[in-house]
């Protein structure tokens, strides 16, 4: 499978580091973007097992006003759906062993604009499937607690959700 596109060799590519020095530093995180989201917004996540993913993905239903506890990883279903004024799909492809699997998983409806869609190992799906406005998270250990995150956007609607989030972080 493809890696998703690098930035520095994509074209008006912007990118935000940060440093996550906690699980609930993380999920404040991603309750900042969560706030931001709207019907159509695809984010793909990226990173090593244990990394941050999933409790990003909590804080996101946080911030879209679910209550983060019922978030959980949807790793034997693909797709995990909670409605509320928008809907937010939470994929998780870790075990996707062949790009083959992915009409059998429904990910083709999820990306049709309908729905806010956060793709947890975003790196295992091929870059034909992925939307030309999205916004990529790398998570990578950075000590026992602490992570970094590289927010990534390509498109202008997500650089428009990077230019939010650089000014909340002001």
């Amino acid at each position: 499978m493809k890696p998703l596109p690098d930035p520095m060799t994509t074209a008006q590519t912007q990118s935000l580091p940060l440093t996550l020095r906690s699980s609930s530093h993380t999920e404040e995180f991603g309750s900042t973007i969560g706030r931001h989201l709207q019907k159509g917004d695809i984010i793909a996540l990226a990173g090593e097992l244990g990394a941050g993913k999933t409790t990003f993905v909590r804080g996101v239903a946080l911030g879209m006003g679910f209550e983060p506890h019922v978030v959980s990883s949807p790793t034997f279903t693909f797709i995990q759906e909670y409605a509320g004024p928008l809907t937010l799909a939470h994929v998780d492809l870790y075990r996707l062993e062949e790009p083959g699997e992915l009409a059998d998983t429904g990910l083709a409806e999820y990306l049709d604009g309908d729905f806010v869609v956060l793709i947890e190992w975003a790196d295992r799906l091929p870059a034909s499937w992925m939307p030309n406005d999205y916004l990529s998270i790398q998570f990578s250990y950075a000590g026992k607690n602490t992570r970094r995150v590289n927010v990534q956007a390509f498109g202008p609607r997500s650089s428009g959700l990077l230019h939010a989030l650089t000014s909340d972080a002001r």
